[in-house]
């Protein structure tokens, strides 16, 4: 089971949902970067459960303790390891699903796979986990921060209610003002409501989820395989409710003429950027200077209460369930800070590989 990604800058990922604890081991921070634990719970507190109506109502602190790697209140170049001890779990919830697969879950696949599957909340395969994107997120968005480099994601559409585009500083000033984490704030409203009122149904509804990243420099990545792309569509992908990646416009792009979408270059300012960003940023697999954006197809929470078609396993017979517990009635407010974080690592990683941040020393120059 693979459980690490990046080459320089790597994250490992453990604990499961139901388990004694989750967290995350981040290796190739470079030394003397400051940081706290403080850095690490605000982005934490983004993704925190029962924070209001359309998340779920289980009650976590998710307060982490950071067991190694800062000395001083600074990075020491060792590895860097995050841990959240579980506090509210209600496995009982769970034991009807032993050897009943949930729908759209990746029950039935890790029970052909390993035999040996925690079905208490999903274990390991449990949306709890990406708690280590965001630990390993948020060091990155800090090392990055020293290169003037912001990502922010937001939601941008819930089930057909779709916002209507805003500048990057609208944006990060209107998605703290909601709990969809919506710029527009008047589709942000009715996006509530449609959540509120499919949680009341039993159901759940799906979205998409934009995340732009600015300030990078020109030529993080690789032509061939190791595109700057390719990771970020690898990572993005790698989030477990997300079914489909989009770079800048994404599939609008195959309706287009070359003459509609090529990003033709200009000087401004005595600076090379391009009239449009069609591209999102990265072509012909690396960053061209522009902002970077990526849209996540976020699919419907697959845990609801109405009744449902399964199997017993066991007994290989059809079975009904209604699957109870705390779950998100949208997972899409919570996953915006899980794309950045995830967006963050692949982009950190490049700049290290790349040579824009010295690998052991911040202090060093390149």
């Amino acid at each position: 089971m693979s459980n690490s990604i990046g080459e320089k800058f790597k994250i490992t990922s453990f604990g499961a949902s139901h388990g004694t604890a989750v967290g995350a081991v981040v290796d190739g921070c470079p030394a003397n970067l400051e940081l706290t634990a403080e850095d690490i719970q605000k982005e934490l507190d983004k993704r925190k459960p029962g924070t209001s109506g359309v998340t779920t109502p289980r009650k976590e602190a998710d307060e982490v303790q950071i067991l190694s790697g800062i000395f001083d209140g600074k990075t020491d170049g060792t590895p860097i390891a995050g841990v959240i001890f579980n506090r509210n779990q209600h496995s009982k919830d769970y034991s009807m699903f032993k050897d009943t697969p949930r729908p759209s879950h990746g029950d039935f696949g890790w029970m052909m796979k390993y035999g040996n599957y925690d079905y208490n909340g999903g274990g390991r395969g449990s949306g709890r986990v990406t708690i280590g994107h965001v630990i390993g997120g948020a060091i990155a968005k800090k090392l990055l921060k020293t290169q003037n480099i912001e990502i922010v994601s937001h939601v941008t559409q819930i089930a057909d209610i779709k916002a209507k585009p805003q500048d990057l500083s609208v944006i990060k000033e209107n998605i703290e003002k909601n709990p969809v984490r919506c710029a527009d704030l008047d589709a942000a409203k009715e996006m509530e409501e449609l959540i509120l009122a499919k949680k009341q149904e039993g159901d759940s509804v799906g979205g998409i989820v934009e995340t732009i990243a600015v300030g990078i420099p020109a030529g993080l990545g690789e032509p061939i395989f190791e595109r700057l792309d390719g990771d970020l569509a690898r990572i993005l992908m790698n989030i477990g409710a997300v079914k489909g990646v989009e770079i800048g416009l994404g599939f609008d792009i195959a309706s287009k003429t070359g003459s509609q979408v090529n990003d033709q270059y200009q000087v401004t300012d005595n600076e090379i950027t391009t009239k449009t960003n069609n591209s999102g940023g990265i072509v012909g697999g690396m960053s061209n200077g522009m902002p970077i954006v990526s849209r996540i197809a976020v699919k419907p929470t697959p845990s609801i209460s109405k009744c449902q078609d399964s199997v017993d396993i066991e007994k290989m017979e059809n079975k009904k369930i209604e699957i109870k517990g705390r779950h998100d009635p949208c997972i899409c407010p919570r996953v915006t800070v899980v794309a950045e974080s995830s967006t963050a690592i692949v982009l950190a990683d490049h700049m290290i590989r790349s040579g824009f941040i010295h690998p052991t020393n911040l202090e060093n120059k390149i």
